[in-house]
């Protein structure tokens, strides 16, 4: 199991939420996550684009890649 890093501010959130029972955190806790969970997603793929075995492999976690970053099909190589 990997680690995952928050920021000092996320976990500070975090606490409070369950320490002090703030539910008016609850949001900001929310879209912390969010974040973190869109950059490990985005990482997971650019990281199988560079070691994927086949051209195929190599291909796909591209063009997921790009697709999840925004990025027009004009704009692509």
């Amino acid at each position: 199991m990997k680690n995952v890093q928050i920021s000092e501010e996320l976990f500070v959130a975090i606490m409070r939420y369950f320490m002090l029972e703030q539910e008016e955190l609850l949001p900001q806790i929310k879209q912390g996550l969010e974040k973190k969970l869109d950059a490990m997603v985005m990482r997971e793929l650019y990281t199988k684009y560079k070691t994927a075995l086949t051209e195929e492999e190599k291909e796909k976690a591209r063009k997921e890649y790009l697709d999840r970053r925004g990025v027009p099909e004009s704009f692509r190589w």
